[in-house]
């Protein structure tokens, strides 16, 4: 099974179309080399996938005949991603409240909206 379609049968992408756009910007590795969407995907193999700023690893257990249940994806595949990984998207999550903290610096395209109701309203 090809690589895209097998992602998406795993359900880690939405759609087939996305799993390739990912493979062609280099976010999917098979056995750690950069991989095309139409690399064939066969049992043992150890896949990693960059998504959100996480390296997940998976390890093929069998190959899906169609996109599955999310209770049965775990008959098709081993999740070893490591906890660090997770860590540190939290990480990233309190580094971007603390560079901008909401109400202080310019005003977001709502908060103009919101300015220019407001004042409309008095006139």
């Amino acid at each position: 099974m090809r690589i895209d379609k097998y992602l998406w049968c795993t359900r880690y992408y939405k759609t087939r179309n996305i799993a390739s756009g990912a493979c062609k910007k280099g976010a999917i590795r098979i056995n750690d080399v950069i991989v095309k969407p139409s690399r064939e995907v066969f049992p043992s193999d150890r896949i990693t996938v960059r998504k959100d700023q996480i390296n997940y690893t998976l390890e093929v257990i069998a190959i899906p005949p169609n996109r599955v249940g999310a209770k049965l994806v775990g008959l098709y595949r081993a999740d070893t991603t490591p906890k660090e990984a997770f860590d540190n998207k939290e990480l990233l999550k309190f580094a971007k409240d603390h560079y901008r903290k909401r109400g202080t610096g310019r005003p977001t395209k709502k908060d103009r909206r919101d300015i220019a109701d407001f004042t409309d309203s008095e006139e």
